[in-house]
């Protein structure tokens, strides 16, 4: 009972949150970081993985509908957005409410003896952030009273999943609403990432991003708390386990690449070159990426991504395309460059790769067929422009997720490229050009089949130490731009403010371009 009375106090937590934190501009900015990353965090590595593991690829469907579902149909109904937006942000509360019904009976779980104490209190911890992000929500929308009433509901539903009798939870279970939670957890994202109250109005030239960075590392700080206590009890340690595994083995040779990039930006290899060649085997190789690949999955992938690269590097210049996205900093500091610089533009796809190999490589999600993986890893990349270290970081966590050479190539030779922002670069021919000169390079993946091994051991406390300094530069780099314009970095083309009715958040649709 103590652990139920717990848990109710943790989601009265978010009003008082919020009072304090809605005090003052700064505060607001730390508060939005918190909810940015703790909520969001919470979704991509606790939830959504849980999700996998019973509805398999399917999920992944569901929410990307629940996710650009509200997008669309705002764009298509242009005079109902404030409509759909309500909808959306209804259907977020109701996916919230549905799972303080499984946290109730949980806590259950976490009575019996021979569980670990630690368990009920990674459920109690989680939804600190879910109560405050309640009240972030729904306060500037319906007011204190209604959203008063949501929380009191949630506490209930607590209360009911706790004393409820195992018959009506199996009716609650994940494997009847597997695909509703879903499309509901794709509604939250989609709340989430779009920012409901924009920018602050004192705060329209971003001199607050500190602030939401700070609020961002308490988030980080708290979702690394719950991976260690595997908040909900369910099985999906293996994701989780291999989560920081990869990020163990990943983050020396990632030093080692952010060095090399220092290296040979001060010996005049830089990305304002004047040669369209020099420019191009930057955006696709760097050459540091190469490290990643030739350390961590062999020198003949490493041989094959160089071959591959220079065949369309030197396409693409002899056809005259022009980078989409460049880099429009002019740096004097090799150090700068290396350490700062490309740590700020590489930072968001490295986090993005792991999170993604972590969930379309769960073991729930049965991709075996190289064309599927391919398609999937094609349609992943079109929304978006990948950077050769995010690609790398990529390539490795699917390989060691088990999926085919193909697969594991495709991202070292062509996430840079196919985007829709650099398609439009290009004319119908070159397009067509490219997109043959991709497929018979897959082909000849697939006859050569080169078998990835790890070159590189290194012992795990050195692993550690490196993790420790590549989270201190990626810290900084959230401090430096704050978690929505670090994340904004992912989509390259313009976009119009995602308004809702509140046609604050311009400068955020500005700041698009990594």
């Amino acid at each position: 009972m103590l652990y139920l009375l717990a848990s109710c106090i943790a989601l009265l937590l978010g009003p008082l949150f919020y009072r304090f934190f809605s005090s003052g501009t700064g505060l607001q900015k730390g508060l939005d970081g918190f909810i940015f990353v703790s909520l969001g965090g919470l979704v991509l590595i606790h939830i959504l993985p849980e999700l996998l593991e019973h509805g398999g690829f399917l999920t992944i469907v569901f929410v990307v509908i629940g996710i650009w579902g509200p997008t669309l149909s705002e764009r298509v109904f242009h005079r109902h957005s404030e409509m759909t937006h309500n909808v959306t942000l209804a259907l977020g509360i109701g996916g919230l409410l549905l799972h303080t019904i499984t946290d109730g009976g949980a806590l259950i779980l976490a009575q019996q003896s021979g569980n670990s104490p630690l368990l009920a209190l990674g459920i109690i911890l989680h939804r600190l952030p879910v109560g405050v992000a309640i009240w972030w929500l729904l306060k500037p929308q319906i007011g204190s009273r209604w959203s008063m009433l949501v929380l009191t509901t949630m506490i209930l539903l607590t209360v009911v999943g706790y004393f409820a009798g195992e018959q009506f939870l199996s009716q609650l279970s994940l494997e009847n609403t597997v695909y509703l939670q879903s499309f509901v957890t794709g509604s939250i994202l989609h709340v989430v990432l779009h920012q409901p109250h924009g920018q602050p109005p004192s705060d329209k030239l971003g001199q607050f991003e500190y602030q939401a960075g700070i609020g961002s590392l308490f988030g980080i700080g708290l979702l690394f708390i719950l991976l260690m206590m595997d908040p909900v009890g369910h099985n999906h340690n293996h994701s989780t386990e291999h989560l920081l595994d990869w990020m163990h083995t990943i983050a020396p040779v990632l030093l080692l690449s952010y060095a090399v990039a220092s290296l040979r930006f001060h010996f005049g290899l830089s990305p304002q070159d004047k040669s369209l060649s020099r420019r191009w085997l930057q955006r696709l190789l760097g050459p540091e990426a190469i490290i990643i690949t030739g350390l961590l999955l062999g020198v003949s992938f490493a041989l094959f991504q160089a071959f591959a690269v220079l065949l369309i590097g030197a396409f693409l210049t002899y056809s005259k395309v022009e980078l989409t996205d460049p880099h429009d900093t002019k740096l004097d500091s090799a150090t700068r460059f290396g350490f700062g610089h490309l740590v700020d533009r590489s930072a968001p796809w490295i986090v993005l790769s792991l999170i993604l190999a972590n969930l379309i490589g769960h073991p729930a999600v049965p991709l075996s067929s190289p064309i599927v993986q391919v398609t999937v890893l094609l349609i992943v990349f079109l929304p978006m422009r990948f950077c050769n270290l995010g690609a790398a970081v990529l390539s490795l966590s699917l390989a060691y997720s088990g999926w085919t050479t193909t697969a594991v190539m495709l991202p070292l030779i062509a996430a840079p490229i196919i985007n829709f922002a650099q398609l439009k670069l290009m004319n119908w021919p070159q397009r067509s050009m490219l997109l043959v000169l991709l497929f018979v390079l897959l082909l000849l993946v697939e006859w050569l089949h080169p078998q990835w091994q790890q070159v590189l051991h290194l012992p795990n406390q050195f692993n550690s130490i490196s993790l420790g300094v590549v989270a201190a530069l990626f810290a900084a780099s959230l401090l430096r731009l704050g978690p929505r314009k670090f994340m904004s970095r992912l989509i390259v083309r313009k976009t119009k403010s995602h308004e809702h009715s509140h046609d604050n958040d311009t400068e955020h649709a500005k700041e698009h371009h990594h």
